[in-house]
């Protein structure tokens, strides 16, 4: 796990897990607090149950993780009228300002609902369920993530960036270099880590 200052791209802290956790994620921010950071606001993923552990610290949803959310739901070829429309919106995000998004996904909203809400019986159960299940799954995504999306709309004064682009690419970068010494042992190859991040090695 790493935490990046995004403002001067400096690594803050890191973490060697399995697994992440929320708990990991706000153990970290508690630790940063602690050695006398600053922390004006925090860029992350869409975990569930992440955005509300930072108590009045603003949350930006990474953007692009958004996007993600949605083409797994829809793939990157929806079948439907309804999909294609919802990604080509989605698309957006990154380039578009709040408002224009938010009226465009409620525009949206308002043209396929009834196709949105069809059901389908099941004979076997006797049971009806949504005809449309991913479609609504993708929606109801962008809708519950939509007050964390434009974080950095609403605070342009903090330049919260709006997408965790830059530990993305630090990772990538990570591995390829990690890739030249394969033969490394772990307690090499986390020291090999430690100086990478450290800034030690470029």
């Amino acid at each position: 796990m790493l935490f990046k200052d995004a403002l001067s791209g400096q690594n803050l802290y890191w973490n060697y897990v399995r697994y992440e956790t929320n708990q990991m994620y706000l153990d970290g921010y508690l630790l940063l607090k602690e050695k006398g950071f600053e922390i004006l606001a925090v860029v992350c993923d869409g975990r569930k149950g992440l955005f509300q552990l930072f108590g009045e610290t603003p949350v930006q949803m990474c953007q692009f993780h958004q996007v993600a959310i949605i083409t797994r739901y829809l793939t990157r070829n929806p079948k439907t009228d309804a999909g294609k429309e919802l990604r080509a919106h989605c698309l957006l995000l990154a380039r578009t300002d709040k408002e224009s998004f938010t009226g465009g996904l409620d525009s949206w909203h308002t043209r396929w609902k009834e196709y949105l809400d069809e059901r389908t019986l099941d004979k076997n159960t006797g049971k009806s369920r949504f005809t449309h299940k991913k479609l609504r799954s993708a929606f109801n995504s962008l809708k519950r993530n939509l007050p964390y999306l434009f974080t950095w709309y609403d605070n342009m004064n903090l330049q919260i960036p709006n997408t965790t682009n830059a530990i993305d690419g630090c990772f990538a970068d990570l591995k390829n270099k990690l890739r030249c010494h394969n033969g490394l042992s772990d307690a090499r190859k986390q020291k090999f880590i430690d100086g990478f991040f450290s800034g030690i090695l470029g």
